[in-house]
């Protein structure tokens, strides 16, 4: 069945390379496309193209629908070309030519905007949450370690003492800047486009504010022609998201890789997180943080990905945009696995308490000397010079002790204004 039937088939290799993965992928549409059926057919029902009694008929039948999708029993049979198609078929199998009526004022092209919109929408929601369970960790890890100091880094040499605590803080709050670019994908998704049509509208009196109560969209996307150019852009929202995430998480992973080495030994996982070699007996390999880097390295390609597929395309509908589907929905599933995995393994990071005991980072402390001299009145170039020929004279002693009391700092994290920094950020979700 095809809802374009004009009784002719088409061929089909051309059929099967134009379907492409639909069947497969519009099985995460289903649930959406059944909600957004019943608010379309309501809104039928006070613009008169369906009686009270068709109304009902067709609402009970897309419960029994959704009840199926609900229990795993619903699938899109084999020559039905996408779930609306799907849906449609069994309506009007099932409830005679009432349902034939369910498609009036509505084309595929606003329908699976809905189910794309409603869709997304709560894909980034359940990814708001999880980047949520993330930095709940972080800053409890952050709170638990903030006594604990490490060696900070520039140009990967020893530069000046860090600690956990600023170390698992700064991912938290780091986590609270790409919230915002999910929450702007959010927004952008959190529009109805249902009553666009085919991208021009409809001569029936459409009413396109109560659908919109109905599914609890934000807002209308109110120009009907803007409302399928949101095809693509909303992907394209969403890909920017992914990325922010992808990009904080692998760094994070690449920190992990680096600091379970035994050049660094800044952290450690129990063995059974680990993996051996084949070859080598002492092998303890941090492999879920290498494979999490990778994961994070391929989601950020899809800004790449959807861009090259949506530019240049003129305004309208046109079919290049079905493939977003494949690109899209298999990395919603990757960031919600990555979220999930680092939720779990994180609280497990063994942290090495005793780093600074090595002579090797005794050059970390420098910048506290110095400051320390400018502090009695000493000119800051001065005491510089002074501090850099004891080290060039291989004369250096540290003074261990740290001071930092400042905004931020490794004595001051500033936790709970981070923590209220996500709580605002997070309720662009609720």
């Amino acid at each position: 069945m095809k809802l374009w039937d004009k009784g002719f088939e088409p061929n089909k290799l051309v059929e099967q390379f134009t379907v492409g993965q639909d069947r497969a992928l519009d099985l995460a549409l289903a649930p959406y496309d059944v909600e957004g059926s019943m608010a379309h057919i309501r809104m039928l029902k006070t613009i008169g193209l369906l009686t009270e009694d068709e109304l009902c008929i067709l609402l009970d039948g897309l419960k029994q629908i959704q009840k199926e999708i609900a229990d795993g029993r619903f699938e899109i049979e084999e020559g039905i070309e996408d779930v609306h198609s799907e849906v449609e078929k069994l309506l009007t199998e099932r409830l005679g030519s009432v349902g034939k009526k369910i498609h009036a004022g509505r084309s595929r092209n606003d329908q699976v905007l809905v189910d794309l919109k409603l869709f997304y929408r709560q894909r980034l929601k359940d990814m708001a949450e999880g980047i949520k369970n993330v930095f709940d960790t972080l800053l409890s890890l952050s709170e638990q370690h903030k006594d604990v100091l490490m060696p900070g880094y520039t140009h990967m040499q020893v530069a000046m003492p860090s600690s956990f605590g600023l170390w698992f803080g700064a991912y938290a709050e780091t986590l609270v800047d790409d919230l915002r670019i999910v929450a702007a994908a959010y927004e952008t998704a959190n529009q109805n486009p249902l009553g666009s049509a085919a991208g021009y509208g409809s001569s029936f009196p459409l009413n396109r504010k109560m659908t919109t109560l109905w599914l609890q969209f934000h807002t209308l996307h109110y120009n009907v022609c803007a409302a399928q150019m949101g095809r693509g852009k909303t992907e394209r929202a969403l890909a920017y998201a992914l990325n922010a995430v992808a990009s904080t998480i692998g760094k994070l992973a690449m920190d992990v890789c680096l600091f379970m080495s035994q050049n660094f030994g800044f952290v450690s996982l129990p063995d059974e997180f680990t993996t051996g070699s084949s070859i080598m007996p002492h092998k303890k390999n941090p492999d879920v943080f290498e494979v999490m880097r990778s994961k994070c390295n391929r989601l950020q390609s899809l800004v790449s990905e959807v861009s090259l597929m949506t530019t240049n395309l003129p305004m309208g509908y046109q079919r290049d945009l079905q493939l977003l589907k494949d690109a899209t929905f298999p990395a919603l599933e990757e960031m919600d696995e990555v979220l999930r995995m680092l939720h779990f393994i994180l609280p497990h990071l063994r942290v090495n308490r005793h780093i600074l005991d090595d002579k090797r980072y005794d050059y970390l402390f420098t910048v506290e000397d110095v400051n320390r001299r400018v502090l009695s009145g000493e000119p800051f170039r001065e005491a510089y010079r002074a501090v850099g020929m004891q080290v060039q004279r291989g004369e250096y002693q540290p003074n261990k002790s740290v001071c930092h009391t400042h905004e931020g700092s490794i004595g001051n994290l500033c936790n709970e204004q981070i923590r209220l920094k996500m709580e605002n950020v997070f309720q662009r979700f609720a």
